[in-house]
């Protein structure tokens, strides 16, 4: 399916963080000047100039891979929703309100007692179903039940808009079934990639003798499972290639999917999926569903059993007993990113509660919270940054009259969301009973299936949101050409009410730029002004981009992250093109306002160092060494040190702003700056 472009990678920036006017008396409407760390030289880590005091003031939390600025500010705000919550449950709500769901569901995942008296027993219906299957006919139809709550088994099914006919929804089956995030972990023989391949071994065999399975049992089924999603991966397209759209875009007739893809029971299972009579749609990845179709047909019922339970127990286990969720934190937070600490209770269960309620909480935010005038202040900025954008393709010398009267239409034609939705989610239909934490996220899960299912065949809803409003993040949609910035990202670092223009538009500016140049990049640029995957650049404007391109890709390929590890200047080059576009248009926007006119300083910063110190600041943060490995190899977003070292050496105006010469570490020689928009 078509990706939609964040501004941070949704694994681990789902993140619920206030604008109340409250907060701001712990952060002043202005520049931290305590993040800084002036003994390093801006041109030879700006990052480290910027940031550096953040990151000696702010060591990782045990229970953290990853902590920045963005995790602090989750930190404070998951209290104030904590509180939120809290207080429906000091009250009565009627049976149904989305007060009473908000309030239960919390109480449901904090109840440690009862989860533990619980122990498999939430599972156990469904693992009992799967061990019923009698034939491979069982077997799909418990795929596509599965696939409701569950990590897709197999491959992946999904309603969504055609991508060469935006304004409708149709299917998409694209690869899927693993459960370690990428190909490279089952395949590559290095010596760390063996060593997760054994601890996920382990963690299966944990997990399965905490469902109830004796000591063998759970060691075989480890190993059928394993083999099953070894030849998953070996089949599935890399990373990169998932990057390019028209090698995502394969859409035929159903009926000649037995002949284009394989052999199977396409009528059963697209029944089952609630998808019957179906005409036609996109296999995003034939061969990898041919190769898991494949794996349905060879494979002995007893070890797709396995394969099948083992997608229920892992997509549980965070909503179980202690032993299911310290086991599957010893593997994924500790081994595969370096946490060292289980996050408390309280903070996972308002993860879940927003996971599953989250316009339900967001209703409740956005009115105690969400200052209005932030809104207003939004939307000046927007207008100002596309007005520069427009300002910034008419004056490209290398781009065709031709391609720009095109990219001009497609930037006129934004549809911009700020704060919330204008309609919020109807969860009358979503029930929370007092049976199990489990299984009411399961309602949950087939809550949202059954609200996907009714929208195939029907015509896309542009209204319809990504995120919640009480999410710190922002993104671009290319099938609705639209830019979205929830309520939650309208405060410091990114957004300062009652801050200067130099540090708005070093933050939330550039955020704002940055998804409007999404519709720019590599791939994004190949969606048109309606949304539709079309070619509208003429062939040599094309070919010029591609070369500019090639400047960030190049870069970005010869960082070493850690050790000799490289970053990936393919994989992340659309978020390189955002940052780095962000900041040009941003930058351009600022020039026009009357404090950079004035060119007065601010606590002996000058407009221009105000601009990308504030930029720099959105990044602080420390990271552990498996945590950068993990995010290199799946994260398109280059880490944070790099959002800043990586990007602002092709930005000329930082050049001017801190005196940055050829002595520099960081200097690039004009040439070899990439310049595209």
């Amino acid at each position: 399916m078509k990706a939609i472009f964040y501004l941070l990678t949704i694994v681990s920036a789902m993140t619920l963080i206030s604008c109340t006017q409250q907060k701001n008396a712990q952060q002043p409407e202005g520049l931290d000047l305590s993040f800084m760390d002036t003994t390093a030289a801006p041109g030879e880590s700006f990052y480290q100039y910027a940031t550096g005091g953040w990151q000696q003031a702010n060591p990782i939390p045990d229970e953290y891979a990853r902590y920045g600025s963005f995790d602090k500010l989750r930190e404070e705000n998951q209290q104030q929703i904590q509180s939120l919550i809290e207080a429906l449950g000091s009250e009565e709500h009627p049976a149904g309100s989305n007060a009473q769901k908000v309030g239960d569901l919390y109480r449901m995942g904090i109840d440690s007692v009862r989860l533990n008296e619980q122990g498999a027993e939430p599972i156990l219906p469904q693992l009992e179903a799967i061990a019923a299957a009698k034939d491979k006919e069982d077997v799909i139809r418990l795929t596509a039940q599965v696939s409701r709550f569950a990590g897709n088994p197999f491959f992946g099914f999904a309603v969504g808009p055609d991508d060469k006919n935006s304004s409708m929804n149709i299917v998409h089956l694209y690869q899927s079934g693993i459960g370690m995030g990428d190909r490279d972990y089952y395949l590559l023989e290095d010596d760390h990639s063996k060593s997760l391949r054994e601890a996920y071994v382990k963690l299966m065999e944990t997990q399965f003798s905490n469902a109830g399975y004796d000591e063998a049992k759970a060691v075989q089924a480890a190993a059928n499972v394993m083999r099953i999603e070894t030849a998953l991966a070996k089949a599935h397209i890399t990373r990169e290639m998932r990057r390019i759209p028209e090698l995502n875009y394969h859409k035929m007739k159903v009926e000649d999917l037995p002949a284009a893809v394989a052999p199977f029971n396409w009528d059963l299972y697209f029944s089952e999926v609630g998808a019957p009579g179906l005409d036609s749609l996109n296999v995003s990845h034939p061969e990898p569903v041919k190769a898991a179709i494949a794996i349905i047909e060879q494979e002995p019922l007893a070890s797709l059993q396995d394969y099948l339970s083992w997608k229920v127990i892992n997509s549980a286990a965070g909503y179980l007993s202690d032993a299911f969720v310290e086991a599957n934190f010893e593997f994924y937070g500790k081994t595969l990113s370096g946490s060292k600490e289980l996050r408390p209770r309280w903070r996972r269960t308002i993860d879940a509660v927003n996971g599953a309620l989250g316009e339900a909480v967001g209703q409740l935010y956005v009115e105690q919270y969400f200052p209005p005038q932030a809104k207003e202040r939004m939307l000046t900025l927007v207008d100002n940054l596309s007005i520069a954008l427009g300002e910034r393709i008419s004056q490209l010398e290398w781009m065709s009259d031709e391609t720009k009267a095109k990219a001009h239409e497609k930037l006129a034609t934004f549809t911009v969301k700020i704060g919330y939705p204008d309609k919020w989610k109807d969860y009358t239909t979503l029930e929370v009973q007092d049976d199990s934490y489990w299984q009411n996220m399961v309602r949950a899960s087939e809550f949202e299936y059954a609200e996907m299912i009714s929208e195939l065949g029907q015509p896309v809803d542009k209204s319809k949101w990504f995120m919640s409003p009480q999410t710190v993040n922002a993104y671009y949609n290319p099938s609705s050409n639209e830019i979205c910035f929830p309520a939650g990202i309208l405060q410091p670092p990114f957004f300062y009410m009652d801050g200067d223009d130099a540090i708005n538009y070093g933050g939330i500016g550039v955020v704002i730029g940055h998804e409007m140049t999404h519709g720019f990049d590599d791939q994004g640029r190949k969606f048109d002004k309606e949304g539709n995957l079309a070619e509208w650049w003429t062939a040599d404007d094309a070919a010029r981009f591609d070369e500019r391109a090639r400047v960030l890709v190049d870069h970005f390929d010869a960082i070493t992250v850690l050790d000799t590890v490289r970053a990936n200047g393919t994989f992340t080059l659309g978020e390189n093109i955002a940052d780095q576009g962000g900041m040009q248009v941003s930058y351009h926007a600022f020039m026009k306002t009357d404090q950079a006119a004035a060119g007065e300083a601010i606590d002996g910063f000058t407009p221009a160092q105000r601009f990308f110190l504030s930029y720099a600041a959105l990044w602080a943060g420390n990271v552990r060494d498996a945590e950068i490995l993990r995010l290199t190899k799946i994260d398109p977003h280059s880490l944070g040190r790099w959002r800043v070292d990586g990007a602002v050496p092709h930005v000329d105006a930082w050049y001017d702003a801190f005196n940055i010469t050829s002595s520099d570490p960081l200097w690039l020689p004009k040439e070899k700056r990439a310049s595209i928009w």
